[in-house]
Formats: C-alpha cells, structure tokens, sequence
C-alpha cells in the first residue's frame, strides 16, 4: 500500500492540505497513535494504516538496523543508537 488511511480524528491540521498526526506538532511530539514506553516497548495502534511518513521511517528498525533519522530520535530520548542499514 503506497499511503495510510490514517482516521481524520487522529490528525491536526499543518496547513491546507497537509495535516500530521495528533500530537506531533509539538514539543515534546508524541504521535497520538503511539503506544507503550519509549525505551521499553512500542507499537503503533494504527499500524496497517499509518501515513506514508511512517512508512518510509526506519524501516529496518525492527530488525535492529537504524538510519540517521532513526538514530536522531533515538538520541532525543537518551537511548543508543542502532546499527547502520547495510
């Protein structure tokens, strides 16, 4: 599937026609479908239709292989870094 089809009720307009997802328009950003402890475990209550941004972040992430913007968000919540995708 090429994009989500992320519940309006989740989102929060940016500007017109672009909208994020509830929560991280700020700081500190917490997605409003993130669930568990940063640190400890996480998962996406929406997974199955999560915005193409979602998508494309870390997608080795969850075989421990991160990228740079893994690794960034990574260090904003004090926890180490991944090892580079090959």
């Amino acid at each position: 599937m090429p994009g989500g089809r992320v519940p309006a009720g989740l989102t929060e307009p940016v500007s017109a026609p672009l909208v994020c997802m509830r929560g991280t328009a700020g700081a500190p950003s917490r997605c409003i479908a993130l669930r568990g402890t940063i640190g400890d475990a996480v998962s996406c209550a929406i997974y199955e239709f999560r915005p193409q941004a979602c998508r494309e972040f870390a997608p080795l992430a969850a075989v421990g292989r991160g990228d740079e913007a893994c690794n960034d968000a990574r260090r904003r919540h004090r926890l180490p870094p991944l090892r580079p995708a090959a």
